[in-house]
């Protein structure tokens, strides 16, 4: 017979205790849409973008990070915070409170921007996974990565997939080490990230507005609200039985947490693949970069095999991440806006409107391609027509966040407002220059 202590499982030691207590512990667990959302931003064609940042200007856009946090969480909160108090998502209540011109107008710009963005993601994914196994083509990748991205999602029921995704974000934190590979100044990190630079040009002013553009999309409001009614509706039938479970502050605390948590790990991301690329290849005479294949295949040579492998996986977990958010939000938009049945907890047959819509998103970002639509030609695109959307959406969420009778008691106050109107008077002046800088200048 073997003995007792071959037979019982070892006990863990205090630092395995101390790690299962994190993952259980109730902070993490009520981290979920303002965590995903966050992290979701920083999906592929938005790290090709810091990349390019870092390779053309070094460290002098690094101050950025500091200015879109608190922009970007001022406005997710409204947007949770409309989910919350609504229980729908921002079409939704935009429908219910404005004429129908204005939703249909959004939706017009709204659409083809994401369908763009879930290219250019694609895309980069597929030529990142090219890069680590050469003998599959890039397309090849892309299309592997759309028929998992859609069996996830349709089979995959709301409260597992946010899980999923949830642990995706994990995946960002390769981001966090890839600096510490290299040799860094951190005296000129900190002076950089503390004293703004800007230099009047139109290469330096359109990277701020290609920054700011990436940052700030309307497609995360879209998410943001729709995440926190579905979790409402969730906890309706878990905690209330059907009923609708009442707002009170310890959800709104619980949000903001949340929300925070997530818009500090995205801007804390943008911050590390600026340096990252700053550092590398910056001072080593690389300031050119389109892609993110390109950003990562130069940093291989510069960097090590480590960085590399490193920043490649996460252009591929980001994309996993950001493709659904992506390809949900604006489902979300058009089941609400034509009064489809839609949710992540429906089945295909119960919501073939919402299921189509993703279907629909997802191969036509595939299919872009193969229509003589470069990565390059797509952020493009895609951030005039979020460039003209942002601002629209930014003052729509203020109005509706200040209106008593859609939000009660839970109406703006004076911080919300203050950030708010400062982030829809940058993104205003971001979408006039960069129409500028792409017809005029």
């Amino acid at each position: 017979m073997l003995p007792q202590s071959l037979l019982t499982s070892p006990s863990p030691t205090p630092r395995r205790r101390a790690g299962r207590r994190f993952w259980q512990h109730r902070t993490f667990q009520n981290l979920g849409p303002g965590l995903i959302t966050g992290a979701s931003d920083d999906d592929p064609s938005g790290i090709a973008t810091y990349s390019q940042a870092g390779a053309a200007f070094g460290l002098a856009t690094l101050w950025t990070a500091l200015l879109t946090f608190p922009l970007m969480a001022a406005m997710q909160e409204m947007c949770a915070r409309i989910g919350l108090v609504t229980q729908r998502g921002l079409a939704g209540t935009l429908r219910q409170h404005y004429p129908r011109w204005v939703l249909y107008g959004l939706l017009t710009l709204t659409f083809p921007a994401i369908v763009l963005n879930i290219g250019a993601d694609l895309e980069g994914m597929g030529a990142v996974a090219h890069l680590l196994v050469p003998q599959v083509p890039t397309f090849a990748f892309s299309v592997l990565f759309t028929g998992l991205l859609l069996l996830a999602i349709v089979y995959y029921p709301y409260q597992q997939l946010a899980a999923m995704l949830k642990w995706l974000c994990a995946v960002l934190l390769v981001y966090l080490v890839v600096p510490f590979l290299v040799k860094q100044d951190w005296t000129s990190v900190a002076r950089h990230t503390l004293i703004p630079e800007v230099h009047f040009t139109k290469d330096f002013m359109g990277m701020l507005v290609a920054i700011l553009g990436t940052t700030i999309s309307p497609y995360l409001f879209f998410w943001q609200a729709n995440m926190e009614a579905e979790d409402m509706q969730h906890r309706s039938i878990v905690e209330g039985h059907g009923r609708r479970v009442v707002v009170n502050k310890r959800l709104l605390r619980t949000m903001q947490a949340d929300v925070n948590v997530g818009m500090f790990c995205s801007n804390l991301i943008m911050f590390f693949i600026i340096l990252t690329t700053g550092v590398v290849l910056y001072a080593a005479g690389i300031h050119q970069i389109d892609t993110v294949e390109q950003a990562a295949s130069a940093l291989k040579p510069l960097a090590g095999e480590s960085a590399y492998l490193l920043f490649a996986v996460g252009v591929l977990g980001t994309g996993l991440l950001a493709i659904p958010v992506l390809a949900g939000s604006l489902a979300y938009a058009m089941a609400e806006t034509f009064h489809w049945r839609g949710g992540l907890d429906r089945k295909f047959g119960q919501a073939p409107g919402f299921y189509t819509t993703i279907f629909v998103s997802l191969v036509a970002g595939v299919l872009l391609d193969t229509l003589g639509v470069s990565p390059i030609q797509a952020l493009i695109y895609t951030a005039i027509l979020y460039g003209l959307t942002a601002p629209v959406m930014i003052a729509l969420v203020l109005h509706l966040a200040n209106n008593k009778a859609v939000m009660g008691d839970y109406a703006n106050g004076r911080t919300s407002n203050l950030l708010g109107g400062i982030t829809l008077v940058l993104m205003s002046a971001a979408a006039i220059l960069l129409l500028y800088l792409q017809f005029f200048a």
